[in-house]
């Protein structure tokens, strides 16, 4: 058993060969709004040089990115893992999913092996993530995940021409895992 190995998708490190794909992904604007902000256009020759920095960084503590891959090996998004705080047991993610690989679950079994990875082996107690207030598809997955509304921030994202709400929601280690230190929700 692989721990960074779900049913449908596995979670590896990113490599090089990764840019094309993301590279791709960049020109979906709707997508990167919902996961992050429409940034300005980037080179083929930044895109690459951005996958060869993530592919010989590595982890920074536990902040890291995880390139998402079906079983099949086709790049399918990624996941990351930021503001890593050992001390109180807290940490957030960052989730993109490639738009042609939406609703397929890809998105859903990539956060429960990261939370069992950092929950069951690093001992963190919370995660924590922001979602935009019209990211309704991360509102209902985060909620069939199990995570609660902890708070809202008004009018914190402006895209689109206007501003957008964001959300706090927040899942605690025993809200994901019973005493068998199996997923329960």
């Amino acid at each position: 058993m692989n721990v960074w190995e779900g049913g449908k998708i596995r979670l590896r490190a990113v490599i090089p060969e990764d840019w094309e794909k993301f590279h791709e992904n960049d020109r979906d604007s709707e997508g990167a709004r919902s996961s992050d902000s429409v940034h300005f256009p980037r080179s083929a020759e930044r895109a690459r040089r951005w996958a060869e920095q993530e592919a010989s960084e590595g982890p920074r503590g536990d902040n890291i990115r995880f390139a998402i891959e079906t079983l099949d090996g086709e790049l399918v998004g990624s996941i990351n893992s930021h503001s890593c705080d050992r001390r109180n047991g807290t940490f957030k993610y960052g989730l993109a999913v490639f738009r042609p690989h939406w609703r397929k679950g890809y998105g859903s079994e990539a956060v429960h092996l990261l939370l069992t990875y950092f929950f069951n082996e690093l001992r963190y107690e919370k995660v924590t993530v922001h979602i935009y207030a019209f990211n309704d598809s991360s509102v209902l997955l985060h909620e069939r995940l199990g995570f609660k509304q902890e708070g809202k921030l008004r009018s914190m994202i402006y895209t689109n021409g206007r501003h957008y709400d964001e959300y706090i929601y927040g899942l605690l280690r025993s809200e994901f895992v019973g005493e068998s230190g199996r997923r329960t929700v």
